[in-house]
């Protein structure tokens, strides 16, 4: 059984760079211990759309789900992002396997309610079978996950990454001291959003209320940060918010 566990999530900052993508995977590769990575879909789904005439629609910022848009959101972030991603890490030296959360009835959601929005085929996520998730990492594999889970009973479901990456968090936190790192393109949760070296070193549940209450942390960052602060209170060691450039250095904004 592994030691310690670090669950890394990336968003479309990276993987629409295919030079920043190169140098992440590489130094993903070269955590110590044993890893997981869950990853967002970019820019690629969209154009994908566009080009087969698929209405694309928005609501705040998430993507409403139909049947055609579930179809190309599939084969673009389980199928080629998710399959790239692997071949990168294989050429970095980490023998690395992708999973959506029907492969091995791993990870499965529901889908969403329609009330007040009804966003499709998206889920919310249910269950991690953290003992298959066990099984993977004992024989040296290391599971890339992107956001597209399945219900149990035949229906594929869209999910939120950063959920995804929680709940994978937790189920590994079952099995060992696990620590998550959210990548995105700022340095950390900024004091002052203009200013890259206003990292908040540290934000704990104590810590929190005031930073949201005088503005400091706002829009995005509230649910990522709540997130967050769940996801310590039920088991994981700490989550870690930095920039996919610095991956490898104890940079960036740190739950606890």
């Amino acid at each position: 059984m592994t030691e310690r566990i670090t669950v890394v999530k990336i968003g479309g900052n990276v993987i629409d760079d295919a030079a920043a993508l190169k140098r992440f995977l590489g130094e993903f590769a070269a955590l110590p211990g044993a890893k997981i990575l869950v990853h967002g879909g970019g820019k690629l789904a969209t154009r994908l759309a566009e080009r087969l005439e698929l209405e694309v629609r928005m609501v705040e910022g998430r993507r409403i789900t139909d049947k055609g848009m579930l179809d190309v959101v599939t084969m673009v972030y389980a199928g080629l992002v998710n399959k790239q991603i692997v071949a990168g890490l294989q050429a970095a030296g980490c023998n690395a396997i992708g999973l959506s959360g029907a492969d091995g009835n791993i990870v499965t959601a529901r889908r969403r309610a329609p009330e007040p929005v009804d966003f499709g085929f998206v889920g919310d996520i249910e269950r991690v079978d953290h003992k298959l998730l066990g099984r993977l990492l004992d024989a040296g594999l290391v599971p890339v996950f992107p956001a597209i889970m399945h219900d149990g009973r035949g229906t594929l479901l869209n999910c939120n990454a950063d959920s995804v990456a929680s709940a994978v968090a937790l189920g590994a936190a079952r099995l060992a001291p696990t620590d998550l790192i959210y990548c995105f393109e700022k340095r950390g949760v900024l004091r002052d959003a203009e200013d890259e070296g206003s990292v908040i070193r540290e934000i704990t549940a104590a810590t929190y209320p005031p930073l949201k209450a005088d503005g400091t942390v706002s829009k995005g960052m509230i649910p990522k940060i709540e997130n967050a602060l769940r996801a310590v209170e039920k088991g994981v060691r700490s989550v870690t918010i930095r920039s996919a450039e610095r991956l490898a250095d104890d940079s960036g904004t740190t739950i606890r």
